[in-house]
């Protein structure tokens, strides 16, 4: 078997109706190791030359029936041994995911193939339960007689899923499973940044019996076929998670053809310590849920509202928590988070650590980036006692969390804190009091709350943004419906 890096060394393609094939114009773009910042690999600059002929390879399988036309079991089986592949080969593929995007390997790289396994396990499982149903008419069709009336639950039909560069695999997965599961043809966008796993889980799709053109892998940059994907005319569907600004010029380009489009965007996701928390275990759950995969995730808990009893007692633990963490190259074994993905990226968390300094923040740990190869930054945190620091106000995608005290028992006013934002995909509460806990969680708008906890998804609830945080649900049986058109069909019966 071929190893990781092996797989990495070798050549990268898109594949297009089944055949791996180089852009057009014969450009690449060059991926680098964020932990050393060397070369690892090249994949295809594709444009819209490229991006054409994946949509028109996924409209023919659509139009052919090549993955609709097996029966639901049949279908049923395939994504099944998707999920086997994944597992059989979930030591390489999470080398892979960390060696590319820099996760840690004992915190994240080794739950990643686990985690896209079991979507399509999840999402196999409704292969054979989208029904429709028949509907009591309440008028005769014209001629008089009676009528049936019945809907049916038809795919979208072809679907373009562009994922981020901050957990490749397992974005990959939560997109392609619920669009096979209803029936899509799919082109497959993974980022440029961190592209590689996408390759060997196409090869793992085909191995499972995937019909060639049901999926396509096209590499490129956003601008490029990121745009070319989102405007073209015969893409029905655009399933898309990155920046809010991104997905702002996605809506505008999905106006052409009124493509259905689910977004799952920013955050600025509050975490609020009431005076009765347990603090010892908040310490360590608010300073990995701030820190988790070098806070770039979109839930990362960005903004700490902490009770004013407890305030020093937990940025104390908080502080203690940034300080410890092992920042180091994925694959070693005693790294807890990994470097930031590229060098702009360290340098923009970086410009808003200065920022927070300029306007008045205190850090009490980390703070800067770490000197050497790759690009690591330090777990920060941040105090304030104003609540319009940049810091506060837009989304950083860094290991960094800015803390604030409030007075209130009010829970309107504590709603209110949490709520000053533009954002609105998840928040979590810690206290030991589950009324307070339930009528705070009512109050936030935020599409996941969690209690004693922070950010932590699972397969079968579906996730999604209020606000400018998003469109459209993922994961559970939500998951499925932006997938899915319904078809009503009347019968005349004379």
């Amino acid at each position: 078997m071929v190893t990781a890096r092996e797989f990495i060394a070798g050549r990268h393609l898109n594949c297009i109706d089944g055949h791996w094939v180089p852009a057009a114009s014969g450009t690449t773009i060059e991926v680098l190791d964020p932990s050393t910042g060397g070369r690892l690999a090249e994949v295809p600059a594709s444009d819209a030359t490229d991006v054409a002929a994946a949509v028109a390879a996924a409209r023919r399988a659509f139009r052919d029936r090549r993955w609709l036309g097996l029966s639901p079991s049949q279908r049923e089986r395939v994504l099944l041994r998707v999920a086997e592949l994944i597992d059989r080969d979930a030591a390489t593929l999470a080398e892979i995911d960390v060696i590319d995007n820099g996760m840690a390997l004992q915190t994240a790289g080794r739950a990643a193939p686990m985690l896209a396994a079991r979507h399509f396990r999840y999402y196999a499982g409704w292969i054979n339960k989208l029904a429709g149903k028949t509907i009591p008419a309440d008028a005769p069709p014209r001629g008089g007689g009676e009528q049936l009336v019945y809907t049916l639950r038809e795919p979208v039909g072809v679907a373009a899923l562009i994922t981020p560069w901050n957990a490749p695999l397992v974005m990959a997965a939560l997109k392609l499973a619920p669009a096979l599961a209803a029936g899509c043809s799919c082109i497959l966008k993974p980022a440029e940044l961190a592209p590689l796993s996408a390759g060997w889980l196409l090869r793992l799709l085909h191995e499972a019996g995937v019909p060639e053109g049901v999926v396509n892998l096209v590499h490129g940059t956003g601008e490029a076929a990121g745009a070319a994907l989102t405007a073209h005319p015969d893409v029905d569907k655009v399933a898309f998670t990155g920046s809010t600004e991104v997905g702002k010029l996605i809506v505008r380009a999905a106006a052409g053809n009124l493509k259905k489009v689910t977004l799952e965007l920013g955050g600025k996701s509050p975490m609020i310590v009431m005076p009765d928390a347990d603090l010892e275990r908040a310490g360590t759950g608010l300073g990995m849920a701030a820190f988790f995969m070098s806070g770039q995730n979109c839930m990362c808990g960005s903004r700490l509202f902490v009770h004013e009893k407890v305030f020093d007692r937990v940025l104390e633990g908080v502080a203690r928590v940034a300080n410890a963490i092992r920042v180091g190259p994925g694959l070693a074994p005693e790294t807890q988070i990994g470097p930031l993905i590229s060098a702009r990226q360290r340098e923009r968390v970086h410009g808003y650590v200065r920022s927070g300094v300029a306007e008045g923040g205190t850090v009490l740990a980390g703070g800067e980036p770490i000197e050497g190869p790759g690009f690591f930054y330090r777990p920060t945190l941040f105090a304030s006692t104003r609540p319009d620091l940049t810091i506060l106000r837009e989304e950083i995608f860094g290991p960094v969390t800015c803390a604030q005290r409030f007075s209130s028992d009010d829970l309107d006013a504590i709603a209110e804190l949490a709520n000053d934002t533009t954002y609105g995909l998840a928040a979590s509460i810690w206290t030991r009091d589950l009324v307070t806990a339930h009528k705070l969680a009512q109050r936030i708008r935020a599409g996941l709350v969690s209690i004693n906890n922070h950010g932590i998804p699972d397969v079968t609830a579906p996730i999604g943004g209020y606000r400018q945080s998003g469109w459209g649900r993922e994961f559970g049986a939500e998951g499925l419906e932006p997938y899915l058109e319904t078809k009503t069909v009347a019968v005349a019966l004379w």
